[in-house]
């Protein structure tokens, strides 16, 4: 279960950028291509802030679909199946364009 290891790290992110200021929420955007449980992450963060002053915060996941584009055609396509190939011209040179994003976007920030 690296959604752990993954809460860990935003705890850190998020006590470092919110400098001592308490927080409400935690904006994350995720891609599709990054293999994290969303339901999973939520568990793990309320397992990893359970009696800190984070315990309260929400955790927000956007999930982004994973998209590809053709090389030779420049077709692109929303990857719902894993397979890498193009539609329109049946070609695997293919580029992903989208869902290998993982970002904190936003902290919501709570009056003190």
């Amino acid at each position: 279960m690296h959604e752990l290891a993954i809460c860990e790290s935003i705890v850190h992110a998020v006590r470092e950028h919110a400098a001592g200021r308490p927080v409400r929420t935690v904006h994350l955007r995720i891609g599709n291509l990054r293999q994290v449980v969303p339901d999973t992450l939520i568990f793990c963060w309320s397992l990893v802030t359970d009696g800190s002053d984070l315990a309260e915060v929400e955790l927000l996941v956007e999930r982004i679909e994973g998209r590809i584009r053709c090389r030779q055609c420049h077709g692109e396509r929303v990857l719902d199946d894993y397979v890498f190939a193009c539609d329109r011209c049946g070609g695997v040179d293919v580029e992903v364009v989208a869902g290998e994003e993982f970002l904190i976007t936003a902290l919501e920030l709570t009056e003190a």
